[in-house]
């Protein structure tokens, strides 16, 4: 879960839903990570409900 300082944020896999405060700015290049990653965050979402191996998703140029 993303967090700067006493705040963090937290966006639903499924449903993108954003829960928590965060600066707006931070808040847009989560937002799109999310966007990009999406399917990557899925699957390893599957992966950890089936206990296997987590793939490394790649941080925001």
């Amino acid at each position: 879960m993303p967090n700067i300082g006493n705040t963090e944020v937290a966006v639903g896999i499924e449903t993108g839903i954003v829960t928590g405060k965060f600066p707006r700015r931070a808040l847009s290049a989560v937002l799109e990570w999310d966007v990009l990653h999406r399917d990557e965050s899925m699957a390893n979402r599957e992966a950890t409900m089936n206990r296997k191996p987590l793939s490394k998703i790649e941080p925001l140029e």
